[in-house]
């Protein structure tokens, strides 16, 4: 009840619509209610004297009053369906919002296809919530109210009689919506399993193919397409039995209002017109407690719906700004790990007791092994996760105490796997910097030494980019992403280093590239390769989270000790193979 409730609070917000929609409701339940009292009243006038004048005014009453049905129930089903889209749409503008304020940590336990799931077919199953559940669901209460009223005015006696088979449908009702919501949490669920799969095949369709991996991934999507459809026919089906009960209830009601009404009006305590007027009221109850059924449907899938979204909503971020924090100003550059550890929850200790300083336009080069801590260590500067102990500061200022916006405005990255959006060139580049002007784009471009190619593509900047950036090499992408960093012009820049997996011709082009990027700027650089940290200003090298050894590159191999061994192996395998390899080759962590 609570989920509903605070759904129902997304429709609230747009009140006048919602009051619109009620007091249409009203008018169209109400105007429905003549019907009976006319063609009652026209019988007995019938079988009385047959005043054809009196009969027409009756006939001519029935038609204003379908007319004006006709109009309100347009009105109603019109305000319905603009609150409940309106609602949707403030409950998908929510979800939104709240993803992009949350931290790495959430995604690292989140599936993307789930989180979509959540947005579309969650968010439209509250909107039908809202539009035929919360709205038009009143009409049944409102409906089997002013019914029972006039049935108990017209025959106290067959009133009670026809209102006794309300609880028992009611009851029903109830314990169907105890079956269904469960059932209902399960087809979201696996909703959203449905779209991983898909999701995940579609972005990997290429490692399919040539992985020959498509009867795989069409065995594992018809699994969980199979049991959203299992699940959604349960559900289907409990409903459907519903129906049944109620047919079978308002037969056995309209039968024995017909004998009791018939001796009634045999006994002289109602008329001919009041029975028929009786028997039409009862079947002007039918139709909205048979909605029970669907009404309970609709609410049950919207329950349902609700708490996985909320659960969306009511999500905490790991990393949160403080209250009041203010703005990081431009920074100089000088950055201390202070004693760190950072923990995740899905693992151990990722680093431990880091300490190093860096001071104003330094080079870092960090080295180690797979699952060393490199990232982990570059992560914690622009606080994509927060330190578990110690502290990270820039400038003396601890990078908790700031705002988020304003201390990632002073970080650059430069990531290995570079993420390209479906737009154009120009757009890709000017990602982030609102109101970048041409002339700024094109000298980014430059700087990343990607202006040439662009200049030679027939629509220069106005190329549009495919989906992931397919239309660009491995290359052309990094010197993009460059560019968009150059352009976000940060003091601090991170660099995770991508030139072991390019030609040689690629790399000459990126490493030309960082030269003129790094220039001025305190830059980490997660290394691969050893040409890229002969010339670092420090030199970190980390193993299982913790800093081993520390310097510059010739201070490291005079003291003859782990990275001495690292330098060697690398060199009798290969000049520039990747330092990885290298790691593993000596004993390092894999």
């Amino acid at each position: 009840m609570k989920v509903l409730l605070r759904l129902t609070g997304y429709a609230w917000a747009h009140r006048v619509h919602l009051g619109g929609a009620y007091l249409t409701m009203s008018a169209s339940t109400v105007s429905m209610m003549f019907v009976p009292y006319f063609l009652g009243t026209a019988i007995d006038e019938a079988l009385a004297n047959g005043s054809s004048d009196r009969l027409l005014l009756l006939a001519g009453g029935i038609m204003l009053v379908s007319v004006l049905r006709g109009l309100f129930s347009y009105g109603q089903t019109y305000l319905a369906e603009t609150v409940s889209q309106k609602a949707a749409f403030d409950i998908r503008q929510d979800i939104f919002r709240k993803l992009q304020s949350l931290s790495f940590g959430f995604y690292d336990r989140q599936q993307t296809g789930n989180l979509m799931s959540k947005a579309t077919a969650d968010v439209d199953a509250v909107r039908m919530f809202i539009s035929m559940g919360l709205i038009r669901g009143l009409t049944i209460f409102v409906t089997v109210g002013m019914v029972g009223g006039l049935m108990l005015a017209t025959n106290w006696r067959l009133g009670l009689v026809s209102m006794a088979f309300v609880p028992i449908v009611m009851w029903r009702a109830v314990q169907m919506s105890r079956k269904l919501r469960p059932t209902w949490m399960k087809v979201q669920a696996e909703t959203g399993n449905m779209t991983t799969v898909l999701q995940e095949s579609l972005a990997g369709i290429r490692v399919v193919k040539a992985f020959g991996g498509r009867k795989y991934e069409e065995e594992k999507f018809e699994g969980t397409a199979s049991s959203v459809a299992y699940l959604t026919y349960s559900a289907t089906r409990l409903f459907a039995s519903q129906g049944s009960f109620m047919t079978f209830v308002f037969t056995v009601a309209i039968g024995v209002i017909l004998l009791i009404g018939g001796r009634e009006v045999v006994d002289g305590r109602l008329t001919a017109g009041g029975l028929v007027t009786f028997i039409l009221l009862m079947g002007l109850m039918q139709m909205p407690v048979r909605m029970t059924g669907w009404l309970v449907n609709t609410f049950t899938r919207a329950s349902a719906a609700g708490q996985r979204i909320f659960d969306v909503l009511d999500a905490v971020s790991p990393v949160t700004e403080k209250p009041g924090a203010p703005e990081m100003p431009l920074a100089r550059g000088h950055v201390k790990f202070d004693h760190v550890s950072l923990s995740y929850d899905t693992a151990g200790t990722a680093i431990e007791d880091v300490d190093f300083e860096v001071l104003p336009g330094q080079l870092v080069a960090i080295l180690g092994g797979p699952g060393s801590g490199k990232s982990t260590i570059v992560h914690a500067i622009p606080r994509f996760y927060d330190v578990t102990s110690g502290s990270v500061t820039i400038d003396g200022t601890d990078i908790r105490d700031v705002t988020l916006a304003s201390l990632r405005a002073n970080v650059g990255i430069v990531q290995q796997d570079v993420f390209v959006f479906a737009a154009t060139i120009r757009d890709n580049i000017a990602y982030g910097v609102d109101e970048a002007t041409h002339e700024q784009v094109v000298a980014a471009a430059r700087v990343a030494q990607l202006h040439h190619f662009i200049d030679g593509l027939p629509d220069g900047y106005d190329t549009w980019v495919g989906e992931r950036g397919i239309t660009l090499s491995g290359g052309q992408r990094q010197r993009l992403a460059i560019a968009r960093t150059v352009l976000l012009n940060p003091p601090i820049l991170i660099l995770d280093d991508s030139t072991s997996s390019v030609d040689v011709g690629t790399e000459y082009l990126i490493q030309q590239a960082l030269a003129g990027v790094v220039h001025g700027r305190t830059t980490f650089v997660i290394a691969h390769r050893l040409s890229t940290v002969r010339s670092a200003d420090l030199i970190i090298v980390l193993e299982n989270g913790r800093v081993v050894e520390r310097g510059t590159h010739e201070e490291l191999l005079a003291r003859d000790g782990f990275y001495r061994s690292i330098h060697d192996v690398q060199l009798m395998v290969q000049e520039e193979a990747p330092l990885d390899a290298a790691f593993q080759a000596a004993g390092g962590d894999a």
